[in-house]
């Protein structure tokens, strides 16, 4: 039966209609938002109104609009489709400004983007989400775009032609190489690229032409030895070392403007044949090398007879040796069980090992912090080679503390009892993977907070084991760090002193708050998440080696007074072994799925584990929540599906915000976090990208919020945090 309007009339022929309409190219927009009847793939449409708006609208696109159209039907200008699949992006020297848009990656068809020649970037890093499945040819040259290589990059496996010269790219070249086995040019020419060639270039068995002019890079070029290359430019860098000689025969080579060693070259790379030894004329041969006689090259009798005498020769040395060896070793033992110690042994072959004390002293305030950030452990047992070194591998060697300068404050167990009234229990802050942390108030005023190793998850064999722990942790120093004041181990305990920050965890302040709390703002959400985000980038891509943090949640970033997130714990995991850390590791929700299945982290583990924090702050729920029902209790599994839909994510915003957030914003802090979430890690982006996608954030809503209030010009850096 038909349902009647309130008119009285029949509503089954609109219906009908309605249908009729679907049926003949209607549907559905992404994220709820109803379209016509369009020739265009819905997401490719979605992708190039973004676009369109990214690059600041500009006239010069004819056809292009910032809402709905048909580019495959209207022909919108440098536009090429394939049935409803955009195939090519063409917007060459056309006066572009802007940026790409953020969701790139959904050009599910795109085989072309060409945008060289125009005057994007404005010296930020390429959009991070670059398209990547069926990608062919990438050329953004001649732009203003700033920052490293992408690591989309390393997702397009049908890439062959990639062009990024002419642009202010910087900093060393990551592994995006490993697995780009199409690539046939690359031209990075006429940046500001440093650092050595990286290793992953020896994989790119299809390359016929790479230009690398122009640019700082050091080191050798060997890695380049094997490559079918046709042409290679490398000149104006600071490259050293000899050419190989396989890269001379190329026809097109170029490597003026280098500093090249000179005189006779080392033995060639790996993996080649060495070159026929440079024998001198000698009776028989003429001036050019050729044998005026005849005879075979190669060993003759003499040269044979000569190998076996010498090998002889060489063998009864070695037998003598061994004989006289065993003599010397039964007289040394017998000397040892009757009259010395071990370090005291008058024979040549220990005469330089010496006794080491246990335990050295550490100079605590007078010594400046090292420049450079370096983590490498410090070498803890120095040995003596001998000859007979072997013959002493069973027996104990002492140990020598060779620990870097600390500058940190050096308190005893004392002051930290006096100011935390004996860690009494109403001066407990926290609980975590590593101890414990109390509030201390000490008689100059001043608020800290002890964190009390847990002696169970942080063993320490020895006070060096300790001292090189802080050593190590000291020289973390980032504004979103939080930072190392001093220590005490003392009578066997081991506690760090930590500044104080008294708006507690974020953890706390999502999850704890009580109905008189004020609820975090939008605002303040994206500035903790980006923050934190710029903690973990100092972490795995400025210290060396890179530090993973294996323990970033939400209960480890500690917000100021002016809710600046502090991250916490940084450095500490990196001294418990990945399967102890994971027993010991009791909060779910945070690790990602390949650390449950191999008990190994990474720095891509760190991603995730930031995808979800970013998660709380958009939705206000726990990781993990067993009182909710079973679809709902694992936050990863029941968002993730739907941060793509609008109507979905605004049911799923933190209900405390009360409605309070631009919606755009919202969109694209889901588009971030959901790559972070990936289940697969090589699709997470680095860090690097992850901030610079949140910047990019806050400058547009920056822009928008200064265009309301009538000012158009562009805001400076340093206000990327007071955005709406």
């Amino acid at each position: 039966m038909a349902r009647r309007g309130g008119g009285g009339g029949t509503v089954g022929v609109p219906w009908l209609l309605l249908l009729l309409l679907g049926c003949c190219g209607g549907g559905i927009w992404p994220r709820g938002r109803i379209f016509a009847a369009a020739d265009t793939d819905p997401n490719d449409l979605n992708v190039l109104n973004t676009l369109f708006t990214s690059l600041n609208s500009p006239g010069q696109l004819t056809g292009w609009q910032a809402s709905g159209g048909d580019p495959c039907g209207q022909s919108w200008k440098g536009i090429t489709c394939s049935g409803s699949g955009v195939t090519k992006i063409l917007l060459p020297n056309l006066g572009l400004s802007g940026n790409l848009a953020y969701n790139m990656n959904n050009l599910g068809s795109l085989v072309e983007l060409d945008m060289s020649q125009n005057s994007l970037g404005g010296g930020n890093q390429i959009q991070y989400n670059l398209p990547n499945l069926k990608l062919e040819k990438l050329n953004l040259a001649g732009n203003q775009f700033g920052g490293n290589l992408p690591y989309s990059i390393s997702t397009m496996p049908n890439l062959k032609y990639l062009y990024l010269n002419n642009n202010q790219l910087q900093g060393n070249i990551t592994d995006v190489f490993s697995s780009l086995y199409s690539l046939s040019e690359v031209d990075l020419s006429s940046n500001s690229l440093t650092g050595d060639l990286p290793q992953s270039f020896t994989g790119l068995s299809s390359l016929k032409k790479l230009n690398l002019q122009n640019n700082q890079f050091t080191g050798s070029i060997n890695v380049l030895a094997n490559l079918p290359l046709e042409t290679l430019n490398v000149a104006n860098n600071r490259f050293t070392g000899w050419i190989p000689s396989q890269l001379k025969k190329i026809n097109s080579l170029q490597t003026d403007g280098n500093s090249w060693s000179t005189g006779p070259a080392p033995p060639p790379p790996p993996y080649t044949a060495p070159p026929p030894p440079n024998r001198q004329n000698s009776p028989g041969q003429n001036g050019d090398g050729s044998s005026s006689s005849g005879r075979k090259s190669g060993i003759g009798g003499g040269g044979v007879a000569g190998i076996i005498i010498s090998l002889l020769v060489v063998g009864a040395v070695v037998a003598f040796f061994l004989i006289k060896r065993r003599k010397r070793k039964a007289s040394m033992e017998e000397h040892f069980e009757q009259h010395q110690p071990f370090t005291s042994f008058p024979s040549n072959e220990v005469k330089d090992m010496k006794p080491i004390d246990e335990s050295t002293a550490v100079d605590i305030e007078s010594l400046a912090s090292p420049a450079s950030i370096s983590l490498k452990p410090p070498p803890k047992i120095e040995r003596h080679k001998s000859f007979d070194d072997d013959d002493f591998s069973n027996k104990p060697v002492a140990k020598k503390s060779n620990i870097t300068p600390i500058k940190a404050t050096v308190y005893s167990v004392a002051d930290l009892q006096m100011a935390t009234d004996s860690f009494n229990f109403d001066n407990l802050v926290g609980e975590g993977t590593f101890g414990r942390v109390y509030r201390a108030q000490f008689n100059d005023g001043k608020v800290l907070a002890i964190k009390k190793l847990d002696s169970t998850v942080m063993s320490f064999q020895s006070s060096d084991d300790f001292a090189e722990l802080v050593s190590n942790i000291s020289k973390l120093h980032h504004p979103n760090l939080n930072g190392l004041v001093g220590y005490c181990m003392e009578h066997g305990q081991h506690l760090l002193v930590y500044d104080f920050h008294r708006n507690g965890s974020l953890h706390d302040l999502l999850h704890l708050s009580d109905e008189y709390s004020k609820p975090l703002s939008w605002n303040s959400r994206v500035k903790i998440a980006l923050g934190s985000a710029r903690a973990l980038e100092y972490l795995h891509e400025i210290c060396s080696p890179s530090i993973i943090h294996k323990n970033f949640k939400s209960s480890n970033i500690l917000l100021d007074s002016e809710f600046n997130p502090h991250l916490s714990d940084a450095g500490l995991a990196s001294f418990i072994p990945d399967a102890e850390f994971q027993a010991a590791e009791q909060s779910a929700g945070y690790t990602a799925p390949e650390v449950d299945m191999t008990g190994q982290y990474t720095l891509k583990s760190d991603v995730y584990s930031f995808g979800v924090v970013m998660l709380e702050l958009l939705t206000g729920r726990r990781p993990f929540d067993s009182s909710r029902p079973r679809s709902e209790q694992s936050l990863v599994r029941w968002a993730t599906p739907q941060l793509h839909d609008i109507d979905a994510l605004d049911r799923m915003v933190d209900p405390a915000l009360k409605g309070l957030y631009p919606a755009k914003s919202l969109s694209r802090f889901a588009d971030v976090l959901a790559l972070c979430v990936q289940p697969e890690p090589e699709f997470r982006p680095p860090m690097s990208e992850v901030v610079q996608a949140l910047v990019r954030l806050v400058q547009r809503a920056n822009m928008t919020k200064r265009m309301l209030d009538g000012d158009t010009s562009r805001p400076p850096d340093d206000q990327d945090q007071d955005f709406i």
